[in-house]
């Protein structure tokens, strides 16, 4: 395991078990209007309680827990709140987080807002049409762009390529 990995799983854990407290910020989805909006409880009977827990709270899976991080087929990963293509396979990498990571989303897929829990600054990466938390953007990525989108399996859905 590289050094990389074993930080990311420890930081997984980490946030996993404070996450546990509830209570953090509001959500992107609360403070935004999106094309795709539901309540909560409508979101609760649409999502699992895993991704509700992720997706709608902004949650974290735990590392190494989600199969697409595995996932090699060709095809696109899509918003799991509202379908919405997010993320292409053509741009997935194995960045040894044990999170499904990508370089780069697909054009006008995303929106990014500033996440200033767990005592640091991220960029927060959620859908741009359901405000569902999808993970954060990082600037430890492949070239070409030098970026590692750092998803949530559990807020993405896998089509793969007919």
């Amino acid at each position: 395991m590289t050094r990389q990995g074993l930080l990311a799983g420890a930081f997984g854990l980490l946030a996993v078990g404070v996450a546990g407290f509830r209570g953090r910020r509001a959500s992107a989805a609360s403070q935004q209007r999106f094309e795709v909006s539901y309540t909560p409880e409508e979101w609760k009977q649409r999502l699992s309680p895993e991704q509700y827990y992720v997706s709608r709270e902004e949650g974290t899976e735990i590392a190494f827990s989600s199969p697409l991080d595995h996932e090699t087929r060709t095809g696109i990963y899509e918003c799991a709140g509202c379908a919405l293509p997010v993320f292409s396979s053509t741009t997935k990498f194995d960045s040894g987080t044990g999170w499904p990571s990508f370089w780069a989303p697909l054009t006008n897929a995303i929106g990014e807002t500033r996440d200033t829990s767990f005592f640091m600054s991220r960029t927060e990466v959620h859908c741009r049409r359901c405000g569902g938390h999808l993970g954060h953007v990082f600037d430890d990525g492949p070239k070409p762009t030098g970026l590692r989108y750092c998803m949530n399996g559990v807020a993405l859905k896998f089509v793969p390529k007919s």
